[in-house]
């Protein structure tokens, strides 16, 4: 075992520090909000600095939050979208990037061109929703994920880890008389669970934060989804869904903790999942971001 020189000692010395101070700074603003959600609204609208414990404990905040009809629905909307989309966007982006994989392909890079091409250009927010509208799909669900129903990014990590896959066990698949659909699902996707775990965190992420096209598309607030809830309540500073049959001296006690309490609302499921996929995080990443 050989000795660590001064140099060596000092660099992961610096090392640890930094990547302390990264977690600090990464993990306070979640702690921020948490303890804000838990405190008297009252002490947290005098306390302006740093929060390091609640100021007033009190679950008031989540009482009502809970209690609040358009809370539950955007949760409910959340979930039917976010099902729907991922299985639309697994399947479309599974069997894009198995295709365009294929050497075989005819026209395999300029399709593959024009696809890159929709990554740096669009037609613009007035032409999308235009071409919605006259697709039907306007306050309707189909609007929510139809169109973003396959992510350029992630079809050429998919298809890069398709190609990264041994040439030799698609060639003994057909030569064993497998079609294309055969050697997809008994050949490729068996090796590929990795990529497939990170394409639905991807996915899953990108359509749980999701609020932009509801708030372009969707009208009837009975199809809101959490995000567009959470935006009414913090960015536009709407609680009178919310505080309905409380006095003015309760409202001042929890209208500004209610915010908080509803970003911990809508941010822990995700944060519960996340740990559960994040072993397939890096590998899936690196396999289909380098060629083998």
């Amino acid at each position: 075992m050989t000795r660590e020189t001064k140099g060596e000692k000092a660099f992961h010395i610096i090392t640890n520090i930094v990547c302390i101070v990264l977690m600090l700074v990464m993990v306070y603003p979640i702690l921020h909000v948490l303890f804000a959600s838990l405190s008297d609204s009252n002490k947290l609208m005098t306390n302006g600095g740093f929060l390091f414990y609640p100021q007033g404990f009190t679950l008031a905040a989540y009482e009502e939050v809970f209690q609040n009809r358009l809370i539950w629905s955007g949760y409910l909307n959340t979930l039917i979208n976010l099902v729907f989309a991922l299985l639309l966007n697994i399947s479309l982006t599974t069997l894009g990037a198995y295709a365009l994989s294929r050497r075989e392909m005819m026209l395999r890079r300029p399709i593959m061109l024009m696809i890159t091409f929709t990554m740096f250009f669009s037609g613009g927010m007035i032409p999308n929703y235009i071409l919605i509208r006259h697709l039907g799909m306007v306050d309707t669900r189909w609007a929510l994920f139809v169109p973003a129903a396959i992510s350029a990014y992630n079809l050429i990590i998919m298809r890069t880890s398709f190609e990264s896959i041994p040439e030799t066990l698609f060639e003994a698949a057909k030569l064993d008389g497998a079609g294309e659909f055969a050697t997809l699902f008994r050949v490729a996707l068996p090796v590929s669970k990795a990529i497939i775990a990170v394409m639905i965190l991807f996915y899953a992420v990108e359509q749980w934060n999701s609020w932009f096209p509801a708030f372009i598309y969707l009208k009837d607030r009975g199809l809101w989804p959490l995000q567009l809830v959470l935006r009414e309540i913090v960015i536009s500073n709407n609680l009178s869904d919310m505080l309905t049959g409380i006095d003015s001296a309760e409202l001042v006690s929890v209208s500004e903790s209610i915010k908080y309490a509803t970003i911990v609302v809508a941010t822990f499921p995700i944060l519960c999942i996340y740990p559960f996929l994040q072993k397939y995080f890096v590998k899936g990443v690196m396999i289909g971001a380098v060629k083998g």
